[in-house]
């Protein structure tokens, strides 16, 4: 696996400067959220894109692109519109921060880009939800192709894709495209209740996402409340975490998302390295 962490957890820091604290603590990929605060897709360009490029060259770090800003298109709406809006206007907004984003991944060298469903507008029948979202899908996927960059779709918890299993169902109805996968967090397993504490329940999940699993995202729950938590602050068994990840078939990025803990994002990277060791490179 390939440790990353998400620049949504690192809001306070500008990025050259993030960048370098990941790379000083060992970790190998920038999971990049292209927000307000890091490369604003609709506020630079290519050649402030290319000088970071360069600077994750300097450390041999990769980049994953990640598309869950929460304010970027709205800023009084978080994470609207989206795909499934009733006005095909707001629909078509969405499909335009997201080809951003894969002109700033191409950019960057990022050969993932991960998305959610988006939550259902009110008033839009679920089946109609489906309709929009694969349409808008397989548009990305022709934008996406030529640049050599995979689509890792997110199940999120109260979206209309929740559960890993029906992301899998949207990708079948799609006939399995070689250039979409999944992007499996495993917090949100344990909220929808895809995971439990009971044993070989999230091995059993993730065995079965393992031949389309492009990206991964970490961090602690407690309960199945949607909080996202530093490790150890919740009741997740990353022992047991690591161990299911190592049984796959998987060599991808492995990302903590802690995108509630900018404030103290140095702190918990040195935490982070101090409580799994074993899963930096070298060790």
């Amino acid at each position: 696996m390939l440790l990353g962490y998400n620049s949504n957890g690192l809001a306070h820091h500008r990025l050259d400067e993030a960048i370098e604290i990941l790379a000083e603590a060992g970790f190998q990929v920038l999971a990049l959220t292209p927000d307000i605060c890091h490369l604003d897709p609709y506020r630079t360009g290519p050649e402030e894109w290319r000088g970071v490029r360069r600077l994750l060259d300097k450390h041999g770090m990769r980049c994953v692109i990640e598309t869950g800003a929460r304010f970027v298109l709205d800023p009084r709406a978080k994470h609207r519109p989206n795909l499934l809006e009733e006005d095909e206007g707001g629909r078509g907004r969405r499909l335009d921060f997201l080809n951003r984003c894969l002109e700033l991944g191409s950019v960057l060298g990022a050969q993932v880009l991960s998305l959610w469903a988006g939550t259902l507008p009110p008033g839009v029948a679920p089946q109609e939800g489906l309709r929009r979202l694969g349409q808008g899908l397989e548009q990305l996927l022709e934008a996406a192709e030529p640049r050599g960059i995979r689509l890792a779709l997110e199940p999120e918890p109260g979206m209309l894709i929740q559960t890993v299993a029906q992301a899998q169902d949207l990708l079948r109805g799609m006939g399995n495209p070689s250039g979409m996968g999944l992007c499996v967090d495993i917090g949100h397993l344990f909220i929808t209740g895809e995971a439990s504490p009971e044993a070989g329940t999230l091995e059993k999940v993730l065995k079965k996402a393992a031949p389309q699993l492009l990206q991964v995202h970490l961090e602690d729950i407690r309960g199945r409340e949607h909080l996202h938590l530093p490790p150890g602050e919740g009741d997740i068994d990353f022992d047991r975490v690591w161990q299911a990840l190592r049984s796959l078939p998987y060599h991808g990025p492995v990302c903590f998302e802690l995108s509630r803990s900018s404030h103290e994002a140095p702190r918990q990277i040195q935490r982070i390295r101090s409580l799994f060791p074993r899963v930096f490179p070298g060790s």
